[in-house]
């Protein structure tokens, strides 16, 4: 389908009369090249350092220098420290904390600081832009209010916090327009309180956070259902903000867009551009903030309006999920590194890589989209263009309104508006994105107002 799309879009240039010189390159050839940077021995040695730390809950030992969480996050901080150095110093690392109270917090079992750790790569061009990438640093035992028991947490989320670590050493390497932050969190398993924290000090500094891709249990191939599976992987995303406006709400119930938010476009971008560069892959849409009634770190950041998406496995173990280590009845219970697949890690870790480096280097997505067209044979899209100067043009997607993915797209040049000729807006759904010179685009906008001539 991808081909048919690359060559549909051609063929729509050439008949607009814009000559494919003109238009950008359909990939950039660097993205290529992280991927295969992305290396599994280094993500399974992170994985079994940290796992090494015995356990790793947010009220475990802060002062020893082989167990606990304390020493796991200086292990973490002092990772991104190293890769800072081998980099000119391009990484600002630092700790961001929070202090969270028993009183109140039904699994909190005694007042504690809860410590984040931040790697941010600040962008050349926007650095108040961000594209955040995170993994837990935090394990737990069968109780979650037991911070002595061993909790390895190999997979859930040692997993998602070394491909984090991997995707810092890979991406370090170059230089972006927009800046890239390597988090840590901390809290995870006692009510998502790390991403709490550093999504409202983000907020209070003013922060554009165009993408959070927050990876949790990114190595198990393994499902309880017993299906072994190194190829896929789920995309989760809420369909729209929970911070619209009552306008916004309006408008959708007449002009459409249910599915349609800042974080389903994220999701939709990664899940393009993984078919784009890893076609051996096979991304997983999930119209779901979360799994089933179970929450993930990037939902603080879609609280407060930011997009964010989980990226992780397709087939889940829950034996090896919040389970004290024991064999029971023939089952092998417990979070532990045998069970960590570290290709199919290192896979995820390169989908993470490529789609920030993607946004980080793409121009900023276009401001003001509407859309006008109503009782009309075609469709009109007007939009607010950057003065950025890696700017190529824009990007007009459109598709089905029952398809899940954007089916078509039509480069359209470096204006401000177009007209989609024979294109009824009543059986579309549509959007705009921002092309670089480079090949990146940006995500996807889809119409926030109408228009009629």
């Amino acid at each position: 389908m991808l081909k048919k799309l690359l060559f549909s879009s051609l063929l729509l240039t050439s008949l607009s009369g814009i000559s494919q010189e003109q238009a950008p390159p359909q990939v950039d050839h660097r993205i290529y090249d992280i991927i295969e940077a992305v290396s599994a021995d280094s993500i399974e040695a992170d994985i079994r350092r940290l796992a090494g730390f015995g356990t790793r809950n947010t009220f475990s030992d802060t002062i020893s220098d082989t167990r606990g969480i304390g020493a796991a996050r200086r292990f973490i901080k002092a990772d991104f420290d190293k890769i800072s150095k081998n980099c000119g110093n391009c990484l600002d690392v630092f700790y961001q904390k929070d202090f969270v109270t028993k009183e109140g917090n039904d699994r909190v079992p005694k007042d504690a600081w809860v410590v984040n750790v931040v790697a941010v790569q600040k962008g050349k061009k926007y650095p108040n832009r961000y594209v955040i990438m995170s993994g837990d640093i935090d394990s737990r035992a069968s109780n979650t209010m037991d911070f002595t028991t061993d909790a390895p947490g190999a997979n859930d989320n040692a997993s998602g916090m070394a491909g984090t670590m991997e995707a810092a050493r890979v991406l370090s390497k170059y230089e972006f327009d927009s800046s890239i932050i390597y988090l840590g969190l901390s809290g995870e398993e006692q009510g998502l309180f790390g991403g709490k924290g550093f999504a409202e000090m983000a907020k209070e500094k003013g922060w554009e956070i165009i993408g959070v891709l927050n990876n949790d249990m990114i190595g198990n191939i393994k499902g309880v259902d017993g299906v072994i599976d190194n190829r896929t992987f789920r995309i989760f995303s809420e369909p729209v903000p929970p911070t619209e406006t009552e306008r916004e709400r309006m408008m959708r119930r007449f002009y459409g867009g249910e599915v349609d938010g800042i974080s389903r476009q994220l999701a939709r971008y990664v899940h393009e551009t993984t078919e784009t560069y890893m076609p051996e892959m096979n991304p997983m849409m999930v119209y779901r903030l979360d799994r089933f009634g179970r929450g993930g770190h990037h939902r603080p950041f879609n609280d407060l309006g930011f997009p964010g998406i989980r990226i992780m496995e397709a087939h889940e173990n829950y034996t090896q999920q919040h389970q004290d280590i024991r064999t029971e009845d023939g089952i092998e219970y417990g979070d532990v590194v045998e069970h960590v697949n570290f290709d199919y890690a290192k896979k995820l870790t390169a989908v993470n890589a490529i789609s920030m480096a993607s946004l980080a280097w793409a121009p900023p997505a276009p401001k003001k989209v509407s859309i006008g067209g109503i009782v009309e044979p075609s469709a009109k899209l007007r939009w607010e263009k950057s003065d950025d100067e890696n700017v190529a043009g824009y990007k007009i997607y459109w598709r089905d309104t029952t398809a899940p993915q954007w089916q078509y797209s039509r480069y359209v040049g470096n204006v401000d508006n177009f007209t989609l000729e024979g294109i009824v807006i009543d059986n579309y759904f549509f959007g705009v994105a921002a092309v670089g010179k480079n090949g990146n685009e940006s995500v996807v906008v889809f119409p926030s107002d109408t228009f009629r001539d």
